[in-house]
C-alpha cells in the first residue's frame, strides 16, 4: 500500500467532529437541524431587511425576531454601512467625563436648567431607547456602574460635515440626523457629544450635539423583568458579561470582594508584613490536605501539581528571615463542586515570627470584625441559607432559604475540639486518638447516629464527620474550634500542655469554615514523624493524605522560629458579607459544566 492510500485510509477512519456556533459537540442530526435553521432565519433575516430597504415596510419589527435573525440583520446592517465607507468599530472616542463623575457634577442642577455654554462627550452602552418622532429620541447608556440619559434632538444636532447647524437645507439636515441614529439599537456602545441639562421632567440627561456608533451589539440583549436584571441562572454563570451589563447586584458583589481584599491588604501592610508571591506549579502538593490537579512538564519530562497551598514555601521564607510574610491568590483542588466550593479559589494567607494560635485568634477577630464594620457600619449582617433537602428526598422535603442574622461582634466563643465533642455526644473517646480501639468507637458513633464517612474511615475524618454534626452544624455567629488532634493536622504544633492535641484553630461562620490557622510546627523531627503517618493514611486510600516533602523537612533543619500561620477564605467570606449562598455568585467566572446546548 502507498503512502498516499495509507493516509486516505487514515483519514477516513477519524470520525467527523459537528459543533454549535459555541464549539460545544453535537451529533450530527443536531447539525444537520442547526444548519435548516440558520438557513432559514437568514432568509427570513434578508426578506426583512430587503423589504424595510425598499420602503415596503417603514420598519422591521425586530422585536418579533428570533435571535438568529437579529443577528443576521444586525451583521447585514454593519456590512451595508461599512460599505458606504463608515467606520464602524472606531479606534477612538475622546470621553471627557466618564458617568459616574457626569452624575455627581451635573446631578444637583435645576429642572430645565440647561449649560449650552459647556461641551462634555460621555460613552456608554445603550440600554434603552425611546423613539418620540423622527427629530427626537432618547437614550439611556450605562457605564461604571451609573446611567445617564442622552437628549437627541434634531434642534441641537451639528452635521459632522458642517459646525454650522444651518450650513444645510433642512432635509439634508434631518436625512444627516437619521443616519446618525437609524443604525443605533439596544446593547450599542456609543459616544455623545453636547452639553449638560435637564429635560421638563427633571431628569438630568446630555443634549447631544452628535451621536457616534462606536461598537455595534450584533446580539440581542436578554430582556429583563422590574430591577432584578437578568435572572437565568445558566446564563448569569456562563455568560458573565450579560450579568454585569443587566444586573447591578452582580456589580456591587465584586466591588464588594475587591474591598474586602483590599482591607486585608492594608490591615496587613500596616502591620509590617510583606506581600509576596510564590509557585502555583509544584513538585509536590503539600500544605493542605486535599486531591491536586496533575499536569507534565515537557522539557523537564516530570509530573507537576497546581498548588492547593502556599504555606510550606512561606514557611521557607521565615526560615530566611522574612518575619513577616503574606500572599492573596488562587489555590486549586481536584475535588467537588457545590454550593462553597470550585476547584479553584482565593486566599490569603500570611505568617508571623514569634506568634502563636493564641495571637492569631485575637488577630483575626481585630481584622475580620474591623472589616466587617469598614463595609457595613456595624458588626452585624443579614445572611440568607440556602434551602436545604430533608431526608427524604424530593421538592416536597426542601426547606425554603431562611434568613439569619450573623453577629461579628468580638470576642467569639473559642470551643476546644474533643472536649467539645465529648461533652455535646455525651461520649468518651478512647484514647490514643490514632489506636484501633479509637477507630472502632468513632466507626460505630457514625453508625449510630446515621452520620456518613466514605472510606478510608481513618480517625481523623471520622472525628471530622462528629465534629461537623455535633458543632459545626450549629454555629451561626463567629466561633473558634481549637485544639484538633494530631491525627488532623500534621503541619501544627503540638499543644505545650495537653497530650494528642494541637495549637490549631478554625474559624466557622454560620457552619462553614472561614479561617485556618496554628502555631507552627517546627520540630524537624517531629515533622518527619507526621509526614511518614501522612503515608500511611495514604496507603489506606486517603488520596487526600499529605506526601512528604523532604525538601520542606531540610528547611526545618536550618531553623524555624516559633511562627504562626494563618489562611483566610476570600471568596466564602465576600459570600457572607454580600448575602450570597452559592458561591458562583462570587467568582466572575466559575467552573461549569460543559453546555449541553
Amino acid at each position: 500500500m502507498s503512502e498516499s492510500q495509507a493516509s486516505k485510509n487514515n483519514t477516513a477512519k477519524q470520525p467527523q467532529v459537528y459543533t454549535d456556533d459555541q464549539g460545544n459537540s453535537i451529533t450530527k442530526s443536531q447539525w444537520k437541524k442547526l444548519q435548516k435553521k440558520k438557513a432559514a432565519d437568514a432568509a427570513r433575516a434578508a426578506k426583512a431587511a430587503k423589504k424595510a430597504a425598499s420602503g415596503q415596510s417603514s420598519k422591521v419589527d425586530e422585536s418579533n425576531l428570533s435571535p438568529n435573525q437579529y443577528f443576521e440583520l444586525r451583521s447585514k446592517m454593519v456590512s451595508d454601512e461599512e460599505d458606504k465607507g463608515r467606520n464602524m468599530y472606531p479606534h477612538k472616542f475622546v470621553v471627557t467625563c466618564s458617568i459616574p463623575q457626569y452624575v455627581l457634577d451635573y446631578g444637583e442642577l435645576a429642572t430645565k436648567e440647561q449649560l449650552d455654554h459647556l461641551s462634555v462627550s460621555v460613552a456608554g452602552r445603550v440600554i434603552n431607547i425611546r423613539q418620540m418622532s423622527k427629530k427626537l429620541r432618547f437614550y439611556d447608556i450605562q457605564g461604571d456602574g451609573s446611567m445617564v440619559q442622552i437628549v437627541a434632538n434634531l434642534t441641537d444636532f451639528k452635521s459632522e460635515k458642517s459646525e454650522k447647524s444651518d450650513a444645510t437645507d433642512d432635509v439634508a439636515r434631518l436625512n444627516a440626523f437619521l443616519d446618525e441614529h437609524n443604525p443605533i439599537r439596544r446593547g450599542d456602545i456609543i459616544g455623545a457629544c453636547g452639553f449638560p441639562g435637564k429635560t421638563n421632567a427633571g431628569e438630568l440627561s446630555l443634549f447631544a450635539h452628535n451621536v457616534r456608533l462606536l461598537s455595534p451589539c450584533l446580539r440581542m440583549l436578554p430582556m429583563t423583568k422590574g430591577t432584578h436584571g437578568l435572572t437565568h441562572q445558566e446564563t448569569r454563570y456562563r455568560q458573565r458579561y450579560l450579568d454585569l451589563i443587566l444586573r447591578d447586584k452582580t456589580r456591587l458583589i465584586f466591588a464588594t470582594r475587591a474591598k474586602i481584599i483590599a482591607y486585608v491588604r492594608r490591615f496587613l501592610d500596616s502591620r509590617g508584613f510583606l506581600e509576596v508571591e510564590t509557585p502555583m506549579l509544584n513538585q509536590m502538593a503539600g500544605g493542605a490536605a486535599a486531591r491536586p490537579f496533575k499536569t507534565h512538564h515537557n522539557d523537564l519530562n516530570i509530573p507537576m501539581f497546581l498548588r492547593i497551598a502556599p504555606e510550606l514555601y512561606l514557611k521557607m521564607l521565615i526560615v530566611g528571615g522574612l518575619d513577616r510574610v503574606y500572599e492573596i491568590g488562587r489555590q486549586f483542588r481536584n475535588e467537588g463542586i457545590d454550593m462553597t466550593h470550585n476547584p479553584e479559589f482565593t486566599t490569603c494567607e500570611f505568617y508571623c515570627a514569634y506568634w502563636d494560635y493564641n495571637d492569631l485568634m485575637d488577630v483575626t477577630e481585630k481584622m475580620v470584625s474591623g472589616l466587617v464594620v469598614s463595609l457595613t457600619g456595624g458588626y452585624k449582617v443579614k445572611y440568607t441559607l440556602a434551602p436545604q433537602h430533608g431526608d427524604g428526598g424530593g421538592d416536597e422535603h426542601k426547606e425554603q432559604s431562611r434568613e439569619i442574622e450573623i453577629d461579628f461582634t468580638p470576642p467569639w466563643p473559642r470551643y476546644s475540639m474533643v472536649e467539645e465533642l465529648e461533652k455535646r455526644g455525651a461520649m468518651k473517646i478512647p484514647r490514643p486518638l490514632s489506636g484501633k480501639t479509637c477507630v472502632e468507637f468513632l466507626r460505630a458513633k457514625c453508625a449510630e447516629l446515621h452520620v456518613e464517612c466514605a472510606p478510608p474511615q481513618t480517625a481523623a475524618r471520622l472525628l471530622d464527620k462528629l465534629v461537623a454534626h455535633f458543632i459545626e452544624d450549629s454555629i451561626v455567629s463567629p466561633a473558634f474550634i481549637t485544639e484538633h488532634p494530631e491525627i488532623m493536622s500534621p503541619l501544627a504544633k503540638y499543644h505545650r500542655s495537653k497530650p494528642e492535641v494541637t495549637e490549631r484553630f478554625e474559624l466557622f461562620v454560620a457552619g462553614k469554615e472561614l479561617c485556618n490557622a496554628y502555631t507552627e510546627l517546627n520540630n524537624p523531627k517531629v515533622q518527619r514523624e507526621r509526614f511518614i503517618a501522612q503515608l500511611g493514611d495514604r496507603d489506606q486510600g486517603d488520596d487526600e493524605a499529605m506526601q512528604y516533602d523532604k525538601d520542606f523537612c531540610t528547611a526545618l533543619e536550618y531553623a524555624l522560629p516559633p511562627t504562626g500561620g494563618w489562611g483566610l477564605g476570600i471568596d466564602r467570606l465576600t459570600m457572607f458579607l454580600t448575602d450570597s449562598n452559592q458561591i458562583k455568585e462570587v467568582l466572575l467566572f466559575p467552573q461549569m459544566k460543559p453546555s449541553e446546548e
